[in-house]
């Protein structure tokens, strides 16, 4: 029963889950591990109740396209269309016209992992481990757990005592400990370009 209720763990492992993409529980901020509701698909359009917001007096052009973080958004004066390849699912454009947008059809989540307060280090925000991951009721969320177990057995045997598992990416590295967790490196996960010009290759 102890090994149930408390796991020796090196620290907490906190689980939060977002229904979409707007994170209103802010487990990005405030998860070890975040399950964010989103879609891979194409956004659904309404072109009919986009022209009623727009006859409204909506400016779609600076209310919504000018407010795209990848300006993938386009209106022409009668209907939108979306680059969705480019599209970083941030919900603004579904916030502002709800009757007109919904997300695509082919949903699941992405998982992130590694926010927490200041404790050891600073505050730190969540990366993304997974970017698109169906989670299937019927094989009883199979894959998520896996990936878990994965995670736990690194961060047993190798985290110091209070650290959390964002803290321990940080001193190992990410490289070093999606290697270890048996997870493919992704562009996602790239927070921001190296500034190292020394680049080091590996097969």
């Amino acid at each position: 029963q102890d090994e149930l209720h408390r796991p020796a763990f090196p620290y907490k492992y906190k689980f939060k889950f977002a229904g979409c993409p707007n994170d209103c529980v802010a487990s990005i901020a405030r998860a070890d591990m975040s399950v964010i509701g989103t879609w891979r698909d194409e956004i659904q359009v309404n072109q009919d109740a986009v022209k009623a917001y727009a006859e409204e007096g909506m400016n779609i052009e600076r209310d919504v396209c000018g407010n795209c973080p990848t300006k993938c958004i386009e209106w022409d004066g009668n209907e939108i269309s979306i680059d969705d390849s480019n599209c970083v699912k941030c919900m603004h454009c579904i916030n502002a016209m709800p009757k007109a947008l919904k997300p695509g059809k082919d949903r699941g989540a992405t998982i992130l992992l590694g926010s927490k307060a200041p404790i050891v280090e600073g505050a730190q925000l969540s990366s993304v481990l997974v970017p698109f991951m169906k989670l299937d009721p019927e094989d009883e969320y199979e894959e998520l757990k896996d990936l878990v177990e994965r995670i736990w057995d690194f961060w047993g045997e190798h985290g110091k005592n209070r650290e959390r598992v964002g803290e321990l990416m940080q001193r190992v590295g990410l490289g070093n400990f999606m290697e270890a967790i048996e997870v493919e490196p992704i562009p996602q996960m790239v927070a921001y370009p190296r500034d190292n010009p020394y680049v080091f290759f590996e097969e």
